[in-house]
């Protein structure tokens, strides 16, 4: 039986930290011990001392126990719209337009709205609470999804003010995407502070994991989805889905009792027992943004790339799938890091897994086959999914914790953007140079990506984490 989350004071414009009053049963998470027994390190699958014999999951059956069992089947399956929008609006507005100019504008439009929408819709959640943020941008999403169809299908001969009215839905629709997947590492990060000090730590680097696990599955999932629906029943059909799966599928996960753990933002009140203000260092929150951007720069232009090369072999449509196949590893080495040592810490891990991309990017220019790429490919995204990983957590590491939805969400704007920059960049290389030097964008972000890693090890130098939180070395040695 899962314990529900208890219930907490509030007030209009704050919740205050959780408040567990009853005893609960404490999730099987590295670090734990049943009393009377040493810690292992261990995790049981079923819950049990660290003796017990460990289940297939590992420390992941530990994630269901923490949120509760439905959270992460409904996570994963509310992210799936977002995932479907821009291939969605790219494949409807191609086919009724019968332009591909017209429809990658349209799938541009798309991008851009998310990645200034994204940030915007993580504020509000930080200040409103995610419920009320999340159960609007599903109305709205939904309905600027029903406009790009209906202005899609009405803009007769696609005249100038037609394509502006398709264009502005597409950016409409983009910006108010519900952000599923980074409020939901935000739930996460605040469901730690429920587990004692010791194993808050490996329960947020399991559940990062997996959130950036998810990620990969649903954005494989998302457009071969599209693909299947628009081409065996209608174009418009993918977008109708998204938006009747945005209506209930997000607004379910909106009222998910996980939302209560979030904390919000509250100006610092003067007084006895006042909470100290967090500040916000915007120069260390920047960094690992920009390694987002690097981050959607290198698969902006390895998928640009890809599109180039199997054109050379008169088989684009082979481009998804091959792109697919460097989301496989890349998933499955994800789910890795949630055993990776305490010990091997968020710098010194962005450094070693962006020293690899850029070791193994220039892999890329070698094949002459699409067999020999599947093989490149399957290598390549063995560093990939760990730095997502990495990223991810080095910004919750920095960030206040009131402040947690929008740096997630400015985060994956940050991928968002970088993947408009590479493919925008390795096309145009593309175009004039051929396929190679299109994945030359992939390298050179990889290698942005490393040098950003040493920044961020050299500003987290003589800090460590805990509980989500970077903390100095004094104040470390302070704590009880």
């Amino acid at each position: 039986m899962t314990t529900p989350l208890p219930s907490r004071p509030e007030t209009a414009d704050h919740r205050s930290e959780p408040a567990f009053t009853a005893p609960v049963p404490r999730p099987a998470v590295a670090g734990a011990a049943a009393p009377g027994t040493a810690a292992s390190g261990g995790i049981s699958a079923a819950g049990g001392p660290p003796g017990s014999r460990r289940g297939l999951l590992g420390r992941y059956a530990s994630l269901p126990r923490l949120a509760g069992p439905g959270f992460i089947p409904l996570g994963l399956f509310a992210r799936v719209p977002l995932a479907m929008l821009t291939v969605g609006v790219l494949t409807l507005v191609t086919s009724v337009s019968h332009s591909y100019a017209i429809g990658g504008l349209a799938a541009g439009a798309v991008g851009i709205g998310s990645a200034a929408g994204a940030p915007v819709l993580g504020f509000l959640a930080d200040k409103f609470g995610q419920r009320h943020v999340l159960l609007s941008a599903a109305v709205l999403n939904a309905l600027t999804l029903a406009a790009v169809v209906v202005l899609t299908y009405r803009a007769d001969g696609f005249a100038s003010p037609a394509v502006a009215m398709v264009l502005g839905a597409a950016l409409l629709s983009g910006a108010t995407s519900p952000q599923v997947g980074p409020l939901a590492r935000v739930r996460w990060m605040s469901l730690s502070v429920r587990l004692p000090a010791g194993q808050r730590d490996a329960a947020v680097e399991t559940a990062l994991s997996y959130e950036s696990t998810a990620d990969e599955l649903t954005f494989a999932l998302g457009p071969a989805l599209v693909g299947i629906l628009a081409s065996l029943v209608a174009p418009w059909l993918p977008l109708v889905l998204a938006a009747v799966m945005t209506l209930l599928l997000v607004s379910l996960f909106a009222v998910h009792p996980t939302e209560a753990t979030v904390l919000r933002h509250r100006k610092a009140e003067p007084g006895p027992g006042a909470e100290t203000a967090e500040p916000v260092s915007l120069r260390r929150l920047a960094v690992p943004v920009l390694g987002m951007v690097c981050m959607g720069t290198f698969f902006g232009g390895a998928q640009t790339g890809l599109i180039a090369f199997t054109g050379s072999f008169s088989a684009s449509e082979l481009a998804g799938l091959l792109y697919a196949v460097m989301g496989l590893s890349s998933a499955v080495a994800a789910l890795s890091v949630a055993y990776w040592p305490a010990r091997f810490s968020h710098p010194r891990r962005w450094v070693t897994v962006a020293a690899l991309m850029t070791v193994l990017s220039p892999l890329l220019l070698l094949p002459a086959s699409v067999p020999a790429m599947i093989a490149v490919l399957l290598v390549l995204g063995i560093p990939v999914g760990p730095a997502m990983v990495t990223i991810f957590s080095v910004g919750g590491l920095l960030a206040p914790r009131r402040w947690l939805g929008t740096i997630m969400t400015a985060l994956a704007s940050g991928i968002v953007a970088g993947s408009a920059l590479g493919s925008a960049l390795a096309g145009s290389v593309a175009q004039s140079s051929g396929y190679a030097a299109a994945f030359l964008v992939s390298l050179a972000a990889a290698a942005g990506l490393f040098i950003l890693g040493i920044i961020a090890a050299m500003m987290m130098r003589g800090r460590t984490v805990a509980a989500g939180v970077v903390k100095t070395e004094p104040e470390r040695l302070n704590e009880p």
